[in-house]
């Protein structure tokens, strides 16, 4: 099978490229066994560093609101903004109370999808904090966790706030996951919804094209539109069918694997194995 990755970005893709190129596989692409142990290795050493991450900000912010910090995180991860302390607590001052001299603090840190990308996510995710009433601790089992999705996405589905799409729709959960590692290490069926997004969909396909699925991911990633939630349901089903093919991972793992697959950015060589 030719290499599908042009001009390859990081190590999980050079990997990703050579095992295409040996072949071996269902028709003519890669061992699925290799596959997913490659997967699941860069997965992994990039979650180390996730679980840090998530670790250090909820500390720097031990009396402020969990689930505020975590949606300031899930923006920064989907590349709408700098994950600096001085934004995280600006988006947390406007998910309490929202005011011009920290909106405009926290649109400084944009990345190229520009300031009215972070303040319309700001928008929508303050519209649903206050729909939902989501506060205090985070939820320390897959059920709660659930139930408070179930009734995010309620809301996202009955008032379409803007630019709570693909990821904005469902990211603030994987963070609250991150938060808990002993927790996060045994989702291995998705009772907790990940997020879709550009990198995420791009790994899918890959995968698919390389006959490691049994279908190719549905949905797109705009952020500008609501989100397609049997969309989002089927994809996460795609990371369980890829986490059954070896023991020993969580789909946060086949999650972070798959963006590492994915994505266009020349930074990730640093993130990779």
């Amino acid at each position: 099978m030719k290499a599908p990755i042009a001009k390859p970005l990081n190590s999980a893709q050079v990997a990703f490229n050579a095992l295409c190129e040996k072949g071996g596989g269902v028709r003519g692409g890669p061992v699925r066994g290799k596959t997913l142990g490659m997967l699941r290795e860069q997965g992994k050493h990039l979650n180390q560093g996730a679980y840090t991450e998530v670790a250090e900000y909820l500390a720097a912010f031990p009396d402020r609101e969990p689930w505020h910090v975590s949606y300031a995180l899930a923006l920064a991860w989907g590349r709408f903004s700098r994950l600096e302390e001085t934004y995280v607590e600006a988006v947390v001052n406007l998910l309490e109370d929202w005011n011009d001299e920290d909106l405009a603090t926290a649109r400084e840190f944009h990345y190229e999808k520009g300031p009215v990308a972070i303040e319309e996510s700001l928008r929508g995710g303050r519209h649903l904090f206050e729909r939902t009433a989501m506060a205090g601790t985070l939820p320390s089992s897959f059920a709660g966790l659930k139930r408070s999705q179930d009734r995010w996405l309620r809301y996202v589905v009955a008032d379409k706030p803007g630019y709570i799409g693909g990821w904005n729709a469902t990211a603030v959960f994987m963070v609250a996951l991150f938060a808990q590692p002993d927790l996060a290490a045994t989702l291995t069926e998705p009772e907790v919804l990940l997020p879709i997004g550009g990198p995420i969909l791009n790994g899918l396909r890959l995968m698919a094209d390389a006959g490691l699925t049994g279908q190719a991911p549905v949905g797109a990633e705009a952020e500008e539109a609501g989100p397609d939630l049997g969309h989002i349901a089927i994809n996460n089903g795609l990371f369980a069918e890829i986490r059954q093919g070896l023991p020993d991972w969580s789909l946060l793992d086949v999650h972070s694997g798959l963006y590492l697959l994915g994505t266009r950015l020349p930074e990730s060589k640093n993130w990779a194995l």
